[in-house]
Formats: structure tokens, sequence, C-alpha cells
């Protein structure tokens, strides 16, 4: 089995109740920050492409759930790492869910997210709490909020919002819940 095949499967093994949470708590909360065409980076096996149909791209650097989103009715493409395969500014807004713990150095792959969003577009960033970064060995770096927006700014964003899920800003959540989020809406 490769890596790619291992984190489909992973990805498979969600619950029910986690897929009940995404789709009716989770997902509707983060299409209410997301406009127009919607690029989503690290799309995984799709849950937000069947959920915010029509104008969101996806890509993911695993060949293996970018055949999935396909096998499912969405629009997907595998990326290189750090390389996102659009023309500059054709997307409105982009998320990056549960996306940036992964790598040891983001600036590349934000520099690209910022190469293909619009002036003017949003990029909504959501990064795991310490019960969630911690749960998973694949996880390099972790943010909080502090470290979110001295991150992305540097690349021009510009922090229009700050919000925790699945309730709100919690330190027991942080710590306990693995599904725990913080989420940073940055402005271009």
């Amino acid at each position: 089995m490769t890596d790619h095949d291992e984190y489909f499967a992973y990805l498979q093994r969600r619950s029910a109740i986690g897929a009940l949470y995404r789709r009716h708590w989770l997902y509707p909360r983060l299409t209410r920050r997301l406009r127009g065409r919607c690029l989503d980076v690290g799309c995984g096996i799709g849950d937000m492409l069947t959920f915010r149909v029509g104008d969101t791209v996806g890509v993911d650097v695993n060949p293996r759930t970018v055949a999935y989103c396909r096998s499912r009715g969405a629009a997907a493409f595998t990326m290189e790492p750090d390389r996102l395969p659009f023309a500059a500014g054709v997307f409105d807004s982009a998320l990056l869910d549960n996306v940036l713990e992964h790598i040891a150095q983001p600036m590349p792959l934000l520099a690209e997210v910022r190469r293909v969003i619009k002036p003017g577009g949003q990029v909504l960033i959501g990064v795991p709490g310490r019960c969630g970064w911690a749960s998973d060995p694949d996880h390099k770096v972790f943010y909080g909020e502090g470290e979110l927006k001295a991150c992305v700014e540097p690349l021009g964003f510009h922090l229009r919002e700050v919000f925790h899920t699945p309730l709100w800003r919690s330190a027991w959540l942080d710590r306990n819940i693995r599904q725990y989020c913080v989420y940073g809406l940055f402005d271009r």
C-alpha cells in the first residue's frame, strides 16, 4: 500500500457523527465566508467540493484522493507540492482547511495561493487546536491565532476575522476535542 493509499484510507475512516458535524454545522459556517469561485487547497476526499457545488474547485497532492473526488462528480486536480495548476487571479476565494499544519515550509504554497486569488479576494485558513494537532503524527507546525497571522500576513494578506469551531474560543475544547479548530479569514 502506498502513502497515497494509506492517507485515502485514513480519510475514509471518519465517523458518522463527524460527517454530520461537517455537513450541518462546519461547512455551512465556512461557506458563508467563501465567495465566488473558490479553490479548496488540500481537498482530500472532496467533502467541501460536494457541499459547495458549482463554484468550488479542489486540488490535492494525492492522486488517489483526486480520483475519488472526480468519481463523485467534483472538479478536482492533482497538484505538485507548492505549485497550483491555474493561471493568476482566477479565484475569488480559497480554503485551506487543516492543510497548513502538514507543511514545514508553508510560504511557497501560500505565495501560490496569493497568485491565483484575485485582488480583493479572500483566503480562509483553518488549523487544528492542541488536541487535534497532537493526534496526527504528520503535523509539522502548530499554529495558534498569533502564529497563523504572523505566517500569512507577510504575503500581503490582512486578517479580517478569527473564529473557532465547533463553537467558540475555549481552552478546554482546545485541549480536549480533536475537531476544535482556529480559522482565520484573510483579505488579499
